[in-house]
C-alpha cells in the first residue's frame, strides 16, 4: 500500500506536471495553430455564453482556494488566528458556493455539447472527454465536503497541506507519508485532477495560458464611420 501510495501520489503528480509545462510548450512551439478556444458560438451562444460565464466565475474561485489553501505554510495561518478547523469550515462554505456555481455551469455546457446536433458534430472526442473529467472531478469536491463535514478538527486538511508543499519541496517521502492516512474521496480527487494536469496540453485547455492580461492595458481602439 506504501508502494501504491509513492507511486501515486509522489511519483506520479510529478510526471503530470512535467508533461502539463513541457507539452504547453512543445505545441506552442510547433504547433500555435491549434493553441486557440475552437469556439462553438457560431453554433449556438445563449447556452455557451450563460454556461461558460458561471464554469469560468466558479473553476476560477476553485482554483485560487486550492492553491492558495494548500501552498499557504501553516505558520502564517497561525500567526493570522485562523485555527484548522475555521479554516476547514471557511474552505467548505466557500468552496461549496463556487462548487455549485461550477456544477450549473458544467452541466449546461455538457448538455449543449452532447444534445445539440451542430456543435456535437464539431466537437473532438478529447473536448468531450475533457468536458466529462471536469465534471469527475468537481463531483469528487463537491462530495469531499461531505467527508470534511464528519471531522471538523481539520486533522486530514492539514494532511493535504502537507502533502502539496512536501511536492513543492521535493519531498517526496513526506508527501507520501502524508497523505497515506486520508479519506480515499481526496485520493481520488488528487488523482484525477493530476491526470487533467496530463492531459492539459492535449486538449483546447491549452488557451488557460493566453490569458488577455495585455487587454486591459491596450489603446483604445479608433473606429471611424464613412
Amino acid at each position: 500500500m506504501n508502494y501504491i501510495n509513492t507511486l501515486l501520489f509522489s511519483v506520479y503528480p510529478y510526471i503530470a506536471l512535467a508533461v502539463f509545462f513541457l507539452g504547453s510548450l512543445i505545441r506552442y512551439d510547433r504547433d500555435q495553430y491549434t493553441w486557440k478556444t475552437s469556439s462553438s458560438q457560431i453554433f449556438e451562444s445563449r447556452q455557451l455564453r450563460i454556461g461558460s460565464m458561471l464554469f469560468h466565475i466558479g473553476v476560477i474561485a476553485i482554483l485560487a482556494g486550492h492553491f492558495v489553501g494548500l501552498l499557504t505554510p501553516k505558520a502564517v495561518w497561525h500567526v493570522l488566528g485562523i485555527s484548522a478547523s475555521f479554516k476547514q469550515a471557511m474552505a467548505m462554505g466557500i468552496g461549496g458556493l463556487f462548487g455549485l456555481i461550477c456544477f450549473v455551469g458544467l452541466v449546461i455546457l455538457i448538455k449543449r455539447r452532447l444534445t445539440n446536433p451542430r456543435v456535437r458534430a464539431n466537437s473532438s472526442k478529447m473536448d468531450i472527454a475533457i468536458l466529462l473529467l471536469l465534471f469527475a472531478q468537481l463531483i469528487l469536491g463537491l462530495l469531499s465536503i461531505f467527508v470534511s463535514a464528519g471531522h471538523m478538527d481539520g486533522a486530514e486538511m492539514l494532511k493535504l497541506m502537507t502533502w502539496a508543499q512536501s511536492l513543492v519541496t521535493f519531498n517526496a517521502t513526506e508527501a507520501a507519508a502524508a497523505i497515506s492516512g486520508v479519506h480515499v474521496i481526496y485520493k481520488l480527487h488528487i488523482f484525477l485532477g493530476m491526470t487533467l494536469f496530463l492531459l492539459f496540453p492535449f486538449s483546447r485547455l491549452v488557451h488557460v495560458w493566453s490569458v488577455p492580461v495585455r487587454y486591459f492595458t491596450r489603446n483604445y481602439q479608433v473606429v471611424r464611420a464613412r
